[in-house]
């Protein structure tokens, strides 16, 4: 037995299509969607994603707005920056790039954003909204990586009403946030929320019909752990260097569990690409709004 992948590469691709769709629609009513990007700081990675994020506008039509600031740019500059991007009209949505410079208070700069332009979805306000939206439409942004495993799974018609969910890690983009959108009535899973101090985690696991494996601990999620033909999805990644002193980067999923797996979305190529198309898509929602 092989799982069959859940190729997010593909399934992001279709979906990008989708939204470039709408876009023009949007577009001959006069509405332009606009995602801004704030980035404070030389961080290499940092600069790499704000860059991929620009591009998918580019592919699908939105616009986008690049805000970029030095590393040792004032609280003060800051906030300035995040009110400029409130009350800029051409910015339907927008994102304050993470890590911020050291001595910066995240949340505290976090909370500044609108929420009706939260692109990450991840303001407390929205994340709020999600805690009360147990049933009926939810017309706040969604956490981008939750919302893309759900629309993974959902297209590959992986069942999820009902089903034993495990998601390993407990933290505020992934664990926490989709244990809450997974629960909703609609979708009706029950889910298993475990973390570094969950007692039993393999027993948990071993029960699921979906496993979420979100906790950063190479290859953690042992293939004697799945039940067959579950689905699995990787999303945890960790830099692991070898004897030569050469790194790769591997997820929290063994690679022999698609050996006994249902669905296995790989990392990378699985939930990766699915985030940034959610991202897109919550900026369209706020525009259509």
């Amino acid at each position: 037995m092989t799982a069959v992948r859940l190729d997010g590469l593909a399934t992001a691709k279709a979906i990008k299509a989708e939204i470039a769709e709408q876009v023009i629609h949007l577009k001959q009513k006069g509405i332009t969607p606009g995602l801004g990007t704030l980035l404070v700081g030389d961080d290499p990675g940092s600069h790499s994603y704000v860059s991929g994020k620009h591009r998918d506008c580019a592919e699908v039509g939105i616009h986008s707005i690049r805000v970029d600031m030095p590393a040792d740019s004032s609280v003060d500059d800051i906030r300035s920056a995040i009110r400029d991007l409130n009350e800029d009209k051409e910015v339907t949505g927008y994102i304050i790039q993470l890590p911020l410079p050291f001595g910066i208070d995240t949340n505290a700069m976090l909370e500044l954003i609108d929420p009706n332009k939260d692109a990450d979805g991840l303001h407390p306000t929205n994340l709020g909204r999600l805690v009360l939206g147990v049933s009926g439409d939810l017309t706040s942004p969604l956490p981008c990586t939750p919302a893309g495993i759900v629309e993974l799974l959902a297209r590959y018609d992986v069942p999820m009403h009902g089903a034993e969910v495990a998601v390993i890690g407990r933290g505020v983009t992934v664990g926490r946030p989709l244990g809450l959108l997974m629960s909703r009535k609609g979708i009706d899973s029950t889910v298993t929320l475990l973390h570094s101090g969950s007692r039993d985690i393999e027993h948990a696991v071993k029960r699921a019909d979906i496993v979420v494996a979100a906790l950063g601990v190479a290859h953690f999620v042992q293939p004697e752990w799945i039940k067959p033909g579950a689905a699995v999805l990787d999303v945890g990644i960790t830099r692991v260097t070898d004897a030569e002193g050469k790194a790769t980067l591997v997820g929290d999923v063994h690679p022999d569990v698609a050996q006994v797996a249902g669905f296995l979305s790989p990392n990378p190529g699985g939930v990766g690409p699915m985030t940034r198309a959610m991202l897109l898509r919550n900026v369209l929602d706020a525009a259509s709004r």
